[in-house]
C-alpha cells in the first residue's frame, strides 16, 4: 500500500537538510580562503554526511519530489565539486601555474559525473547495476581531494604536499570520478549476523578514531575506498556474465556465487590432475 506523502514540516526535512549542506560547502570555502583547514576539511565531511541523509530521509518520509532531487543534484556540484576545489587551490597549489588548471579539471569531472547520474535513472538497466556507481561517488571524490591537505595536517610538509604530487593526484583522482570503473553502494552490503557486533565495535572505534586521529582517519577512508575498486570491479563482472541471479536479492547473490565457486574445481587441483595423468613433474623437483 503506497503512502501518501506527508503535511507540514515534515515533507521539508530532505530539502532542508540539502540547502544546509549547501550552506556548510560554502563556509568551508570561507575557511579556506582563511587558510583555516582543519575547519574547512570538517565541513567538507559533515556535507557528505547530510548528503547520504537527505535522500534516505525523503524515502523514510515519502516526501521525494522532482524539485528536491533537482536541488540535490546542484548541492552536490557545489560541496563535492567547487568546494573541495577552492579548499586544494587556496591551502595546496595557490600560487602555482598548473593549480587552477588542476583544480578545475576536477571540478568540471565532478560535474559531468553528476550529468551522467542524472541521465542514467531514466535508463532501463539490469536489477544488479543498482548495487553499483558508475565512476567514484561525487561524495568520495570530495573526501578524496582532500586526502594531501589531511597528510599535511598529520605529518606536515613533504613530497605529498609538493605541487607536482598535488597536482598529479587531482589529475588521477578526477579521471577515476568521470571513469565508468564500478564502485560498490555502500548500503547493498549486508552483514550477517555473527559480524554485526564486530562491526558495531569497529564503527565506534572509528568514530573515537575521528575524534582523536582525524586526519588520520580520513586517510585510513580514502585508502579503504580505493581498496575495494578491484573486489567491486570483479563482482559486477560475475553478476554481468550470470543474467540467472539478476532478479535477485544481493544476499542471494553472494550465495549463488559462493555455490557456482565451489562447485567449479579449482585451477590448481585441475592443473595438477593433468600433470599427473601426463606424469608431469613440477620444476625444480628431485630427479
Amino acid at each position: 500500500m503506497r503512502r501518501e506523502a506527508p503535511d507540514g514540516p515534515l515533507r521539508f526535512v530532505p530539502s532542508a537538510m540539502t540547502v544546509l549542506a549547501i550552506c556548510l560547502g560554502l563556509t568551508s570555502i570561507k575557511y579556506a580562503l582563511e587558510h583555516r583547514p582543519t575547519e574547512a576539511m570538517a565541513l567538507i565531511a559533515a556535507a557528505a554526511i547530510l548528503d547520504a541523509l537527505d535522500g534516505r530521509a525523503a524515502r523514510m518520509l515519502n516526501a521525494t519530489s522532482k524539485m528536491g532531487e533537482e536541488i540535490d543534484s546542484l548541492a552536490d556540484a557545489i560541496n563535492f565539486g567547487v568546494a573541495p576545489a577552492f579548499i586544494v587551490w587556496a591551502l595546496l597549489l595557490e600560487g602555482t601555474r598548473v593549480g587552477w588548471i588542476v583544480v578545475l579539471l576536477y571540478a568540471v569531472c565532478i560535474v559531468l559525473r553528476l550529468a551522467r547520474y542524472n541521465a542514467l535513472l531514466d535508463e532501463d538497466l539490469p536489477a544488479y547495476t543498482k548495487q553499483y556507481f558508475v565512476g567514484m561517488p561525487a561524495p568520495a571524490g570530495a573526501i578524496g581531494a582532500i586526502g594531501p591537505l589531511a597528510a599535511r595536517m598529520q605529518w606536515g610538509d613533504g613530497w605529498w604536499t609538493s605541487w607536482w604530487f598535488v597536482s598529479l593526484y587531482l589529475i588521477l583522482l578526477s579521471l577515476l570520478v568521470v571513469s565508468r570503473i564500478p564502485m560498490r553502494k555502500i548500503h547493498t552490503f549486508a552483514v550477517p549476523p555473527r559480524l554485526v557486533a564486530p562491526l558495531l565495535a569497529a564503527v565506534a572505534i572509528v568514530a573515537a578514531g575521528a575524534f582523536v586521529f582525524p586526519y588520520l582517519t580520513i586517510l585510513v577512508i580514502i585508502v579503504a575506498y580505493v581498496c575495494h575498486i578491484p573486489f567491486a570491479v570483479r563482482s559486477k563482472a560475475w553478476l554481468a556474465s550470470h543474467p540467472e541471479v539478476w532478479e535477485d536479492q544481493p544476499k542471494q547473490q553472494r550465495q549463488a556465487r559462493r555455490a557456482i565457486r565451489r562447485a567449479q574445481p579449482s585451477r590448481r587441483g585441475a592443473a595438477a590432475r593433468r600433470s599427473a595423468r601426463l606424469r608431469l613433474r613440477r620444476p625444480g623437483g628431485d630427479g
